[in-house]
């Protein structure tokens, strides 16, 4: 069994690795990279592996930069399965086509190619077979006298129909993790334990050098940020990632405005397709729902509706928010600002004093949320040079990844430790200092991860 690493080495997105085992070529995501621009250059880079060749592609979540170049794989000649949970196969829908729409307005606009075509997408879709939680999915063998392999997919927590994969083979047990969930989230269930005698897992590091705030005070920030935010009589801007951080979002100022009356009503505008679509999706599939949400939901409580809200789901709709005087609220796309209706926000209303930023998501290097959570001043803009002069905040408990403690706490929960870790999915300094806290806490020795790096397990 081997496991080679085509993304989200030393960086957090690209997530792409390949398991040879059995016989069989497995690939576990498919991701976008993410930088400076919406469709970074790498992701132009010719495939390093034959995906004619591929016998199966498990997909882990429904974020950009896990499943953001499954098109790809179609369109350079892949007839298999795409196998996910019933939920990532629809998010991941909206996900690719969102992002095939702005590939399409940057082609445009600025002569940037598209990575794939609509077909391409519509390829990947036919060919996705969804597999529940713990249903078991054995693929079968290429050859006689070779054995079947064995998939389960475990509830990650870390968006909605997020999963960790376990897969058997050869006598051998690997993990991939995708990404792992933050601490006592609202919605989501928790990151189920991880399985036990596993010769390997390949675990996500994104935050393996932070420690967030109290999940329990996640609430009391937001509701002090947005307090302040609106006796300044300006706008809060909240780019938010449409899956999860923006459900996530709704049901707190729900709760603080409708339910426990701690914030006055005020306009709150939903400014983003992809978010307004990916909630029907949680809508629909309530028995992802934990024990709080769906308490509330069988009491007829709308999740992510309450006084205020407007939701902005086309171009005229989105212009009309600038018709609204302050205090106000945006929440838009895309959540690192590299693209999306946020940007345009950004472009009008940071360099009013009176206006407040908060960022509630991971923000990779390259990107305009980095810069300017960074301090960087001015920052382009669409062409434009826009000095910072609104408040930039920061709020790491609404983070849909685990923090170090976290990620310890879920390779170490379960009485055993992994015989070997490998660490993806993080900037090398997160990696590093994940990998010693590994080794000193838990006896395990970690690999940082490098493209192209083959491993044996």
């Amino acid at each position: 069994m081997f496991v080679t690493f085509y993304g989200a080495a030393r960086e957090v997105t690209g997530s792409n690795s390949l398991l040879e085992t059995g016989g069989q070529k497995i690939l576990v995501d498919c991701g976008m990279f993410q930088g400076g621009e919406f469709n970074s250059d790498k992701n132009f880079n010719p495939l390093v592996y034959d995906p004619r060749e591929l016998d199966a592609v498990l997909v882990t979540h429904a974020h950009l930069d896990h499943v953001g170049r499954l098109p790809l794989l179609v369109k350079n000649g892949y007839e298999g399965h795409f196998f996910a949970t019933p939920a990532t196969r629809e998010l991941a829908e909206l996900i690719m086509l969102d992002a095939l729409e702005i590939m399409e307005y940057n082609e445009r606009k600025m002569g940037i190619p598209t990575l794939y075509h609509a077909t391409d997408v519509a390829g990947v879709m036919q060919r996705f077979k969804p597999v529940n939680y713990h249903e078991g999915l054995d693929l079968p063998a290429r050859k006689k006298g070779q054995e079947e392999i064995k998939v389960t997919f475990f509830d990650a927590g870390h968006i909605f129909g997020s999963a960790f994969v376990l897969v058997e083979s050869e006598g051998k047990r690997i993990v991939f993790s995708g990404d792992i969930g933050n601490v006592i989230v609202p919605i989501l269930k928790d990151t189920e334990s991880l399985p036990v005698k596993l010769d390997a897992v390949v675990c996500e590091s994104t935050y393996g050098n932070r420690i967030h705030e109290p999940s329990a005070e996640r609430q009391v920030i937001l509701e002090k940020m947005v307090t302040e935010a609106m006796q300044r009589g300006g706008v809060l801007m909240i780019p938010s990632f449409s899956l999860e951080r923006t459900q996530e979002l709704l049901y707190a100022l729900n709760d603080l405005i409708d339910r426990k009356k701690r914030l006055p009503r005020l306009p709150i505008f939903l400014d983003s397709p992809l978010a307004i679509g990916a909630t029907r999706v949680y809508r629909k599939y309530v028995e992802y729902y934990d024990d709080e949400a769906m308490k509330l939901h069988k009491n007829g409580d709308d999740l992510f509706d309450f006084t205020g809200l407007t939701m902005c789901e086309t171009r005229e709709e989105s212009k009309k928010i600038n018709r609204v005087p302050g205090p106000k609220i945006i929440i838009a796309g895309a959540g690192m600002m590299n693209g999306g209706r946020i940007v345009h926000h950004a472009l009008r209303y940071l360099s009013d004093e009176r206006n407040t930023l908060l960022i509630v998501g991971y923000q990779a290097k390259g990107t305009l949320g980095r810069k300017i959570l960074d301090g960087e001043s001015p920052v382009n803009i669409m062409g434009e040079q826009v000095v910072v002069k609104a408040h930039v905040e920061a709020i790491g408990a609404f983070s849909a990844h685990g923090d170090q403690d976290k990620l310890l706490d879920w390779l170490g929960g379960g009485g055993e430790v992994p015989k070997k870790v490998l660490l993806n999915h993080g900037e090398p300094e997160a990696s590093e200092v994940l990998a010693k806290r590994l080794k000193e806490d838990l006896g395990v020795k970690a690999t940082v991860v490098s493209e192209g790096l083959r491993v044996k397990i």
